[in-house]
């Protein structure tokens, strides 16, 4: 896999600036096509939402109060992202082909946790910011919607970018499809790494890591073991997440797993305690 396009949601608050960030860094890395997305809130859609479906007659100016306040953080979010990108030496450019990264805005009216996920099919790799204010929260539509529906691989961006990043990668493995879909998708940045650390957690999965090794292998990648027995009263994914750490890992690969019920099944266990408290980068695939 080769990363020419890449999609950034550019929402304009806390979560934006990290994102944006990355994945300007991501265009220049791999000479791509970014492209910053944002959706302006639909006050009609909060209207109807407010209604369970019916219609609610909201007060009078409040409709244009809050299409006026949607244009404000569009040219918000707009400002903060051409800025990132005139930081970084992208060259502005709406069509292809464009030799050496680029970059482009698009916003749409609507709902993000729709329209995000359909844009986002198009582009090789998504990234998504996680603002401080819901930095303890398990996910948020956006981010869930987005793993499930796109197809893509996501990666989650701290509201701070940090310095580097993909220097010593973590892959969270336990031979499931989504960990398989999510190395996939992380093949571009292994491919760069100065270390590679393979963390297990459990004694479950060695015959899948032999297997895994030696896919590495054949695409000349070496990757350490590390074996992480699971204790009896520790989350799985905070074990995950320690170590990481303790390997210095600056990027995180994971599959998006989870249990019963069925909300649980795409987003819980490991990867929502994963999500809900890392302040590290997570690739993370469906």
């Amino acid at each position: 896999m080769t990363i020419r396009t890449i999609l950034v949601g550019a929402s304009g608050g806390t979560a934006s600036g990290g994102a944006i960030e990355l994945a300007c860094q991501f265009a220049g890395r791999f000479e791509a096509h970014l492209e910053g997305f944002h959706v302006r809130l639909d006050p009609e859609h909060l209207v109807t939402a407010a209604g369970g479906g019916g219609f609610v007659m909201p007060s009078d100016g409040w409709i244009d109060q809050m299409t006026a306040d949607a244009e404000a953080i569009a040219a918000k979010a707009k400002t903060a992202f051409t800025a990132t990108v005139q930081r970084h030496g992208l060259t502005m450019a709406e069509m292809p082909p464009r030799v050496g990264p680029s970059a482009a805005w698009r916003d749409e009216t609507g709902y993000a946790p729709l329209l995000l996920p359909r844009r986002a099919r198009f582009f090789d790799l998504v990234v998504l910011g996680r603002s401080e204010r819901v930095v303890e929260q398990p996910h948020t539509d956006t981010i869930e919607e987005t793993l499930i529906h796109s197809g893509r691989p996501v990666l989650l961006a701290p509201a701070q970018a940090p310095v580097t990043i993909g220097s010593t990668i973590a892959v969270g493995w336990n031979g499931s499809p989504q960990a398989v879909r999510a190395l996939a998708g992380s093949l571009p940045f292994l491919a760069a790494a100065h270390a590679i650390v393979i963390i297990t957690i459990g004694d479950k999965h060695e015959d899948s890591v032999a297997s895994l090794k030696q896919y590495f292998g054949w695409r000349g990648l070496a990757g350490e073991v590390r074996h992480v027995p699971l204790a009896s009263r520790a989350h799985p994914g905070d074990q995950l997440l320690a170590a990481a750490h303790d390997e210095g890992a600056d990027l995180l690969v994971m599959g998006g797993y989870g249990h019963t019920p069925w909300r649980e099944q795409i987003f819980g266990g490991a990867t929502r305690e994963v999500i809900g408290v890392s302040r590290l980068p997570v690739l993370i695939s469906h």
